[in-house]
């Protein structure tokens, strides 16, 4: 890490905090030379591939809109979209893979809408599912009722 003053080449961690939610790390440090201190802000990059092949990194917002639209007029409140946003980013995180297609995003978010509101599962389930009648939504709704939701 070069020192933002003088440029040296070396520089000390004096201290290093994790934030809270776990996605990146502050670190204090001092350059050798000049002796002035600073900080840094590590994250891992974790990217989505869109269908058009572009590439972006992955935002919890986008989940949250997307939820939010399947989820209008039920009753689920803004935290615990934001929640439903932390476990997808985390479990698809766990893959260990540092890109993932759109599609995947989506398919994750599936079993944690499900917990949240069936209603909501069963809207945004029909698009990340390809549900093409309404057999596919009677046999969805079948086996929700076989699980007791």
């Amino acid at each position: 890490m070069h020192c933002p003053l003088c440029h040296f080449e070396d520089t000390r961690v004096v201290d290093t905090r994790v934030s809270e939610d776990g996605a990146s790390i502050r670190r204090r440090r001092e350059c050798q030379q000049c002796k002035h201190r600073f900080s840094t802000l590590e994250t891992s990059s974790f990217l989505v591939e869109k269908r058009s092949g572009v590439v972006e990194p992955f935002s919890r917002e986008k989940v949250i809109i997307g939820v939010r639209k399947a989820c209008q007029g039920r009753p689920v409140d803004n935290d615990a979209l934001a929640l439903l946003a932390q476990r997808v980013e985390e479990q698809l995180r766990e893959s260990g893979r540092a890109t993932v297609k759109a599609a995947e995003v989506g398919k994750a978010i599936l079993p944690f809408l499900r917990e949240l509101d069936v209603v909501a599962y069963l809207r945004f389930a029909s698009v990340y599912s390809g549900y093409q009648s309404l057999d596919d939504f009677q046999e969805a709704i079948d086996s929700l009722r076989a699980e007791g939701k």
